[in-house]
């Protein structure tokens, strides 16, 4: 029999670690080691049963003997708040008489009337996030994205620099030509100058003036 203090199976590892990815299965295996020199039975249950498969759910092992156990979290359809999981799962053991060579364990087995011990063993559940060379990928990815966005960004920035100059340079030959025009038909009219040529030409200014202003507004600090 199992010494004092010592309980009937020992879990290994203490807690059930799942790698967590959106829509995709993901297992965790324990080993439950028999402790004693007799039979013992156990039983896992958990507090979440339709989000996870246990294969097997129950198992009986030999003395000193040992038993795999998969535990399959089923596919999820989004992350749990700050990756945190508050499911539990609880393994009952017990020393049973004989082998049951195979059979299905007895309804009552867990039942811890009748003076039977029943020994119980809690583990917690961690979700952690995926490392393989896939994920590093697809962050590498992500970054190249970012990079490349934030050039075809000052590229069109410059490219607006370039055209709002090229526009103030079409702008100052046009109102040298204005300038031009104007001296010419001073000459021509002597003091008899239009008032009217005079306002046209103003009207002109101003609109250039406007159109440069509404289109090409100056830069902000770069």
């Amino acid at each position: 029999m199992a010494g004092a203090g010592r309980p009937l199976i020992s879990v290994h590892p203490d807690e059930l670690k799942f790698t967590f990815e959106l829509e995709k299965h993901s297992h965790c295996d324990l080993e439950v080691v028999n402790n004693t020199e007799g039979h013992v039975a156990f039983k896992v249950k958990t507090t979440s049963p339709k989000k996870y498969f246990v294969r097997p759910n129950s198992c009986t092992i030999p003395p000193q003997g040992s038993c795999q156990v998969r535990v399959t979290l089923q596919a999820q359809q989004e992350y749990p708040p700050d990756m945190q999981c508050k499911d539990k799962f609880l393994l009952q053991s017990t020393i049973l008489l004989s082998d049951t060579d195979g059979k299905e364990l007895p309804p009552d087995t867990f039942s811890k009337g009748g003076g039977r011990l029943v020994e119980e063993c809690r583990l917690g559940v961690v979700y952690i996030f995926p490392s393989s060379p896939q994920e590093k990928s697809g962050e590498e990815a992500f970054r190249s994205s970012i990079q490349s966005s934030d050039d075809d960004t000052s590229l069109a920035l410059q490219r607006m620099k370039d055209e709002r100059d090229a526009a103030v340079r079409r702008a100052q030959l046009f109102q040298k030509d204005i300038d031009m025009m104007k001296t010419q038909i001073q000459r021509r009219s002597g003091r008899g100058f239009s008032f009217m040529w005079a306002l046209a030409v103003a009207f002109v200014g101003v609109m250039i003036g406007f159109m440069l202003a509404f289109l090409y507004p100056s830069p902000s600090a770069e």
